[in-house]
């Protein structure tokens, strides 16, 4: 039987003809990373390669780490095996990776949406034969409100509170759903303030992009300062400490998972934003049919589910396990600190 060009080992994705792993989840010798998530870029490889604008950002957060970069559809071989990077869309410095050996394709998303955010390198399908593709949010219940519509509301609820004299608290992940929302909220309402975590990844991110301006909140910030403005911050800071000095204040969390009816009650927040870094239920199979491919692994989200359903329309699909997380991952990592190991 011919051996698979990309296995799923113990490790993590595996391609035996360039001894070489993709996103694994154990140190390795060699790999190749997607994105900045900790969970598809892990502390204790001996080497690393991705895509330029993911070097800083990994650096960032794992510290010194031997790392080279590629341009998208720059190609590198190893082992005559052809490897390249392509935009994926997801957050800043992210790609999908197209691997190539004796006329067979395969390509791994890692993480990917197909919707435009306008700071990240948007989506670029890649033909191939083989997919592996996240499937986060891969039920037919979620379907994606347009961001502009999403990112509408956001600031007229920024604006309401201004109007209570209540600050606005907003929760997202310090790196991509962060750097997202502060690029789309209206200045003109008021100061955007950031928590610490999320300041250090927009200093990293504004050698990338740029953003609007943003104020660190430090211990010399009065609370009269954040009145009626806006707060953004990682989730972990909920209902700690950090948070009591900017009674009276309203939270908020952007989240693919506000979705699901009760998810904000359930997290205690006071409203919920349906925006997520990831496809929803169409953006998965537009992604799909654009690739060309027959063959389609899912690897983590509702993947049983997801597979079930391309089988019944005509795929050959199939469930890998892996321990990439999707958004629960971003719920928080840093737990403040910056280095992952």
């Amino acid at each position: 039987m011919k051996k698979p060009l990309l296995e799923f080992t113990n490790k993590g994705i595996y391609c035996a003809a360039a001894n070489v792993y993709l996103d694994p989840w154990k140190p390795v010798d060699k790999a190749i990373i997607t994105h900045g998530h900790s969970d598809h870029s892990r502390w204790g490889h001996k080497q690393y390669i991705t895509h330029h604008t993911n070097i800083p950002i990994i650096k960032h957060r794992l510290g010194d780490i031997n790392v080279s970069g590629r341009a998208y559809g720059e190609i590198f071989s190893i082992n005559n095996v052809k490897f390249s990077f392509h935009p994926a869309g997801h957050i800043v410095g992210s790609s999908q990776i197209r691997v190539e050996h004796k006329g067979e394709v395969w390509v791994f998303t890692g993480d990917y949406k197909i919707e435009d955010d306008s700071i990240s390198v948007p989506f670029e399908p890649v033909q191939c034969h083989t997919f592996i593709t996240e499937c986060t949010f891969g039920l037919p219940a979620f379907k994606w409100i347009p961001q502009q519509e999403v990112m509408s509301d956001i600031n007229e609820w920024w604006a309401q509170n201004q109007s209570e004299g209540k600050t606005s608290v907003l929760f997202g992940y310090s790196l991509g759903k962060a750097q997202r929302l502060i690029q789309h909220l209206d200045p003109s309402i008021g100061k955007i303030y950031t928590h610490g975590a999320v300041e250090n990844m927009n200093e990293v991110i504004r050698t990338i992009v740029d953003l609007p301006t943003t104020t660190l909140i430090t211990n010399q910030t009065k609370k009269e300062e954040l009145s009626g403005n806006i707060i953004i911050a990682p989730p972990s800071v909920h209902g700690g400490t950090w948070i009591k000095k900017m009674v009276p204040y309203v939270t908020a969390s952007a989240s693919g998972w506000m979705a699901f009816r009760g998810a904000r009650r359930r997290r205690a927040i006071d409203k919920g934003f349906v925006l997520s870094d990831h496809c929803d239920w169409e953006g998965l199979l537009s992604a799909i049919r654009e690739t060309g491919a027959s063959k389609i692994i899912s690897t983590h989200g509702y993947t049983d589910i997801f597979s079930r359903y391309l089988r019944e329309i005509g795929y050959d699909a199939r469930t890998e396990k892996t321990q990439y997380e999707g958004e629960l991952s971003e719920i928080e990592t840093e737990k403040g600190s910056e280095v992952i190991k």
